[in-house]
């Protein structure tokens, strides 16, 4: 008799905890800003791909780098061209881990500051990143913001000196997915 009680007991409180679960977009959206001495620039792409396992706190994104969409036709191509030689290098990655995440009540709206750690791919060049964030928890849907600085050096693009003062050196990232759970 024991033992019936225990098992249900065991049932009862594994059916009351969140299972892992897959979250996903292709709409999540990436803008980069470049406030230089002379010029500030700022790009638009609304088709980043995003993953979050909560059961392992991964999470991945992934954007093409001709989706981004400026305000004069001439930067786009000039972006795509010139610096970020989008034909060869057509798409920028993150690979990495929500810190902390036992932080991260999945089951429980709300909003959560985080930290993420991994690895960016840019430019063909990758480097480590780590970046404050805040996930928010609403009624079975994710969102995931951050902002954080690239030194556009780190990735091997050049800035010609006749634009030096058009260009910044860092520029400013701002990552603002929503996601949906991906078995529902």
């Amino acid at each position: 008799m024991q033992k019936f009680f225990f098992l249900l007991a065991t049932i009862l409180l594994l059916g009351g905890t969140v299972n892992a679960q897959k979250y996903f977009t292709r709409e999540g959206k990436v803008t980069f800003i470049s406030e230089a001495p002379i010029e500030k620039i700022e790009a638009v792409n609304q088709s980043a791909t995003a993953v979050l396992d909560t059961e392992s706190n991964r999470i991945e994104f992934a954007i093409l780098i001709k989706a981004f969409q400026f305000e004069k036709a001439l930067m786009q191509e000039h972006f795509n061209e010139n610096y970020m030689e989008s034909s060869t290098f057509p798409k920028a990655t993150f690979k990495g881990q929500i810190d902390a995440a036992t932080k991260v009540n999945w089951g429980k709206d709300g909003s959560y500051p985080v930290t993420v750690s991994g690895d960016m791919m840019i430019h063909g060049i990758t480097q480590k990143l780590t970046a404050p964030g805040t996930i928010t928890v609403k009624e079975g849907t994710i969102t995931a913001q951050s902002t954080f600085t690239v030194a556009v050096a780190d990735y091997g693009i050049e800035i010609p000196s006749v634009v030096a003062e058009n260009i910044a050196k860092e520029v400013t990232v701002a990552v603002d997915v929503q996601l949906a759970q991906l078995n529902k």
